[in-house]
């Protein structure tokens, strides 16, 4: 099992310095503490500041050396295809090859006024999007004609990639995402947050099916789930203490800015979400018990730690990374991530701009 940290839904009035600040000090954090990636959602309204993903994975890049650079999500189809490859082509370069993007098509509720992107066209600008997207990553040049961008004809655009970069397709209820992304043969990354089990499954399991059904290998398939949360102690009793707060002041945020949430008391929350709240055999356990209905292979792990004092925010990823994640790692083994290529310089040697001029 692959470990994805994700930054906390903020209950409390930051300013945007320090809350993005606070997300990429906690990149480094994630590294420090054997995260395998950290990723950075894209959202354009409140409370969330992250409206730019590429911005603040490269300044997470430039203070990290080995932990993947995730997006959770980057909405395709909001975004010039062009302009956003060349953005994240960049930003993997700059780190070495560590990018892993995450699509999807969005569902804030600002995007028409912002984006000038009706919801009745936002799935076709999504699939459309992602298919010239693809090709750019894979070709020189690009001859293209859809119906909402203008055309290429002939086109490079650059930087040309270090590699292909993999491409996973988010998505909590779409079939449409899951259609797109079993046609390419690509991974599937459920959002497993706000429901029950039950529609996460159905959804992997008709990705399943529609991947054999297009001609791929099934062992090939790659799935990766989220989790509504994560709050681990050495007793249940000290987690379901501590948590009860966390879960109310994020309850408050999603009741002042309307979002949804299908579980309206603490308790139901921790015992039919996905949440991982309780003792290190709890966290295990539960894992195993949505394995069974997922096989994935990747795991983000929502980290609340607003409400926490810095201590107590370390000891809880401590012990995390001592007590749970070798357990998962051992007993529900994943792929490797590809690996990150290695930089190929000119011949002879390196020079300076001024020994060069």
């Amino acid at each position: 099992m692959k470990f994805i940290a994700l930054p906390h839904l903020s209950s409390e009035r930051k300013s945007p310095t320090a809350r993005l600040t606070e997300q990429v000090d906690n990149a480094v954090l994630a590294e420090q503490f054997g995260f395998d990636g950290y990723g950075i959602g894209e959202r354009h309204e409140r409370p969330f500041e992250e409206s730019s993903p590429p911005v603040i994975l490269s300044n997470i890049a430039a203070r990290t050396s080995t932990i993947r650079l995730f997006t959770t999500v980057a909405t395709l189809s909001l975004l010039d295809p062009v302009r956003a490859y060349e953005d994240y082509a960049t930003l993997d370069h700059l780190s070495g090859g560590r990018l892993e993007l995450i699509i999807g098509k969005g569902n804030g509720t600002v995007h028409q006024s912002l984006f000038g992107v009706r919801p009745e066209e936002q799935r076709d600008r999504h699939r459309e999007n992602y298919e010239l997207f693809r090709r750019l990553w894979r070709e020189d040049k690009v001859t293209w004609h859809g119906r909402f961008r203008p055309s290429l004809e002939d086109a490079e655009v650059v930087p040309r990639p270090l590699r292909p970069v993999r491409i996973w397709h988010g998505s909590a209820t779409s079939t449409e995402s899951v259609e797109l992304a079993a046609l390419f043969g690509d991974p599937l990354f459920s959002s497993n947050g706000g429901r029950p089990i039950g529609p996460y499954a159905e959804l992997i399991r008709h990705y399943r099916e529609r991947w054999v059904f297009h001609g791929h290998n099934p062992d090939d398939a790659l799935v990766g789930a989220g989790t509504a949360g994560y709050f681990g102690a050495r007793t249940s009793q000290q987690a379901v203490e501590r948590y009860r707060p966390i879960f109310e002041a994020r309850l408050a945020v999603n009741n002042q800015y309307r979002h949804s949430l299908a579980f309206t008391s603490f308790e139901d929350f921790v015992e039919r979400s996905s949440a991982l709240i309780g003792s290190p055999q709890q966290i295990i356990e539960k894992v195993h018990r949505y394995h069974e209905q997922f096989g994935h292979e990747a795991l983000h792990i929502h980290v609340d730690g607003e409400v926490l004092g810095r201590e107590e925010y370390f000891e809880t990823l401590e012990l995390f990374q001592s007590e749970i994640a070798p357990v998962l790692r051992r007993e529900l083994p994943s792929r490797p991530f590809p690996a990150q290529p290695v930089p190929s310089w000119p011949d002879g040697p390196f020079l300076s701009s001024d020994e060069q001029a």
